[in-house]
């Protein structure tokens, strides 16, 4: 089996064959009167791009519909069944994929930097067909595992049972994946506002009250995961087709096996630190699985709630979605056509924009966090604390991931080497802290490494590339915080309850925007 190193070090040589001489011959840096209009236009693609992917972000939270039934209907033990089976689907769906999603937008975004058209099609084809034939063949080979293998994992029955059936969404995912990945590489934001937004929430949550009413019942979040999946998967493919529909005959001959070597070398690093990310992040939930019965606290029960606590804190992942995919094929144009200056300055612009966000919903789920989850339940509340903790890794890594985006498109092996190293540090974390501290462990166990991870692509962008320190950028977000931060602490000390709760955030987000508010209006009075 070749080593990562050989496997980065052949993506990056299969990478550079892949340009065609027409994108050579467009890498020279553009005149340097030309950056702040650059710059102006950029700002103005990723708004428009921005608002488009918070509609479809905000929307897709209407699966929390879902999640909430699951917990109310069937209970949190039920709740954590299925989450510890859908994040170790979730983790294996990587596989399948093999980084194609994340591959194909690059690929995309430099053929129509260069007016290729016809090759973006033929990009298309050979990624759907081969994203969707990795998933289907890796999902058969884990149901075979899972019966031949059974007494031997030592995991509660219920456990590997739903794990054997919800593998089957994989092909529905990757479907979903790649081919909302190549409408995004076209600088398409919309479509995903259908298919994950709109389809996948809505099919889901009729699918579970369809299966709950004809006699699935434990199983029915199981099987609604797969009609959800599958219903988004179909629709993301639909429109994806529709962007090429009308495409002018082509003048020299795509071959499909050469694209596809294309591709898989492309992606072969980036499906290795993906599956380790994903691993990362699913790794405190499947771990606490894991330890039911053998860490102090530690039960079916506990783990739903902690699930819960997890499906709150990763809506704060989900701005990163906002930016991330219009940001993606932006700064993989500007990398191609040699704006590596513009792509810097892009870069410290949606930093800001993405603290000015997390940093007050950071403070109303730490502040509020026993109130928040009182919407599954009572037997919820108990995990307030843990709440405030998981939504802090979950900032951290929104944020930190604008940096791998950036190294992704420009030495994808960096990347995996920062995952491989914030993976030892979670696992180690994560099998020491679980045992000794239950629930809280897993807490914190997820946020060291992902406070790792950024340190680490920090000190990339800052002296591997050679981007300049962005702190006059990030800095007012930060200090608003600072400020904003007192008066909630003292109406915290001074009251009590769900009064005392929410009082206290609701003084951090008015003291938060009165700020943002200033910075605001100084920033456009500051413009000619």
């Amino acid at each position: 089996m070749p080593s990562n190193l050989e496997i980065t070090q052949a993506g990056d040589r299969l990478r550079d064959e892949s340009v065609s001489p027409t994108e050579t011959v467009l890498d020279v840096a553009p005149p340097v009167v030309d950056a702040p209009a650059r710059l102006d236009e950029t700002g103005v693609e990723l708004k428009r791009g921005a608002f488009l992917n918070t509609i479809a972000m905000l929307a897709s939270n209407f699966r929390g519909i879902f999640t909430f039934l699951v917990a109310r209907l069937l209970g949190p033990a039920a709740l954590g069944i299925f989450s510890v089976a859908w994040s170790t689907t979730d983790i294996i769906s990587k596989i399948g994929v093999l980084g194609l999603d994340n591959a194909i937008t690059t690929f995309i975004a430099r053929s129509e930097a260069v007016g290729n058209r016809a090759r973006s099609r033929a990009l298309f084809r050979v990624a759907v067909v081969l994203g969707v034939a990795q998933s289907v063949v890796t999902a058969a080979i884990v149901i075979g595992a899972l019966r031949f293998s059974n007494n031997r994992l030592h995991l509660q029955p219920q456990m590997v049972s739903a794990l054997a059936l919800v593998v089957c969404a994989m092909p529905g995912l990757a479907l979903y994946r790649i081919s909302t990945a190549i409408s995004r590489g076209m600088k398409v934001m919309q479509h995903d506002i259908y298919s994950r937004g709109m389809t996948e929430p809505i099919a889901t949550t009729l699918a579970f009250l369809l299966a709950l009413a004809v006699g699935f019942k434990e199983s029915s979040p199981e099987v609604a995961a797969i009609v959800g999946t599958a219903a988004s998967g179909l629709i993301a493919l639909a429109l994806a087709s529709t962007l090429f529909r009308h495409v002018p005959p082509q003048k020299e001959v795509v071959s499909p096996l050469g694209e596809a070597r294309s591709l898989l070398g492309y992606a072969a690093p980036i499906s290795i630190y993906q599956l380790i990310n994903a691993f990362i992040a699913r790794l405190d939930l499947i771990m606490l699985g894991y330890f039911v019965g053998r860490a102090p606290g530690v039960t079916l029960a506990t783990v739903g709630v902690y699930s819960a606590v997890i499906g709150t804190a990763n809506g704060l992942r989900k701005v990163n979605q906002a930016f991330n995919p219009i940001f993606a094929p932006v700064v993989a144009g500007m990398t191609a056509t040699g704006d590596h200056d513009v792509a810097a300055a892009t870069y410290a612009r949606l930093a800001q924009w993405m603290l000015w966000i997390l940093l007050p919903l950071v403070a109303v789920m730490s502040l509020a966090g026993g109130t928040i989850l009182l919407i599954y339940g009572p037997a919820f509340r108990q995990g307030g604390v843990w709440l405030g903790i998981v939504a802090l890794a979950s900032a951290i890594n929104a944020f930190v991931a604008l940096g791998e985006t950036v190294i992704m498109v420009r030495r994808p092996h960096l990347n995996l080497l920062h995952s491989s190293i914030t993976c030892a540090v979670a696992a180690g974390g994560l099998l020491w802290l679980i045992p000794r501290f239950g629930a809280m462990g897993a807490a914190f166990g997820i946020l060291l490494p992902y406070v790792v991870q950024g340190i680490l692509r920090y000190a990339t962008l800052r002296w591997v590339f050679g981007w300049k320190d962005s702190w006059s950028d990030i800095r007012p977000p930060l200090v608003a915080a600072g400020i904003a931060l007192v008066p909630a602490l003292v109406c915290r000390a001074f009251l009590g309850g769900i009064v005392g709760q929410v009082i206290s955030a609701a003084a951090f987000v008015a003291v938060f925007g009165v700020h943002w508010w200033r910075h605001h209006t100084h920033r456009k009075d500051e413009r000619p």
